[in-house]
């Protein structure tokens, strides 16, 4: 990857409002500005920088997302700052060799204030390094968790739209709540989340110009029901795409959302904000 592809993008101008990063990645995200390695925690000097920054433009919280049982301890010490709250779960591609002693930890772990969702959890068959079967038996034991903890199910559905959805109807949906993290799917699809009372993320997607199909989806889904992520450092919005991503491009997903929706900024700020407030309880 060449050097100006590992520039970070400069900041959008402040929003209208308030508003949080519903998913990201710190470890990943301070390994790839190396100031980590890949896999050890991103650090409290690196923590608090993102989190300034992001504030500066009206990011003023995020989720943090421990998805691989090594990145658990960090995820939970990042919970520290006043700001970053945690989700923890295993990956749909990372779930071979799990065991019962995995999710008995994962669900202690859970039970801390600051994890505010069991996640991410799903399917995922794009990459081939876990068998479809063992990723659907493994989805529904974090379903089941999410049951027991009483806390938000965060979903990761990579080409396995219909497989997510029948397996969330034979299981019931947890009462807390479903979110579709990064959601991919098409207005038909964001139709049948809306019924079932689910909450579609969606992330720096939603502005490439490859992606109508999901703007389609933004459009037909009552903003009370959209969240706005970065995953970083992935997924960063055009025309930065490639480039590092961080909550502080946060306001690029706002602002797209409130062009789709004919809304004010504002609006979709204090509405995805009240939105968190009710899933998350913070």
């Amino acid at each position: 990857m060449s050097a100006g592809k590992e520039q970070p993008p400069p900041a959008p101008q402040p929003l209208a409002g308030t508003v949080f990063d519903a998913h990201c990645h710190l470890d990943a995200m301070s390994a790839r500005a190396g100031r980590s390695s890949r896999g050890e925690p991103a650090g409290e000097r690196f923590t608090a920088t993102v989190l300034a920054e992001a504030a500066a433009v009206g990011v003023t919280r995020l989720v943090n997302v421990g998805c691989e049982v090594a990145e658990w301890a960090s995820a939970l010490d990042s919970t520290a700052h006043p700001d970053v709250y945690a989700a923890l779960a295993v990956h749909p591609t990372e779930v071979a060799g799990l065991t019962e002693a995995h999710y008995r930890d994962l669900g202690e772990l859970l039970r801390h204030p600051k994890v505010v969702a069991v996640g991410e959890t799903g399917l995922d068959y794009y990459w081939d390094r876990t068998e479809p079967a063992d990723q659907q038996r493994h989805f529904r034991r974090h379903i089941e968790l999410s049951k027991q903890v009483g806390k938000p199910l965060m979903i990761h559905d990579r080409q396995a739209h219909a497989d997510v959805l029948r397996i969330l109807r034979e299981e019931g949906p947890p009462p807390a709540g479903v979110i579709f993290h990064a959601f991919s799917g098409d207005a038909e699809m964001a139709r049948e989340c809306v019924a079932a009372g689910y909450i579609l993320s969606f992330s720096g997607v939603l502005t490439f110009a490859n992606a109508p199909a999901l703007r389609e989806a933004a459009a037909v889904t009552p903003l009370e029901q959209l969240l706005v992520e970065t995953d970083a450092p992935f997924l960063t919005p055009h025309p930065y795409r490639g480039r590092p991503n961080a909550p502080y491009l946060i306001p690029h997903l706002v602002r797209r959302l409130s062009a789709e929706k004919n809304v004010a900024e504002s609006v979709v700020c204090a509405t995805v904000s009240a939105t968190g407030q009710q899933l998350f309880g913070w």
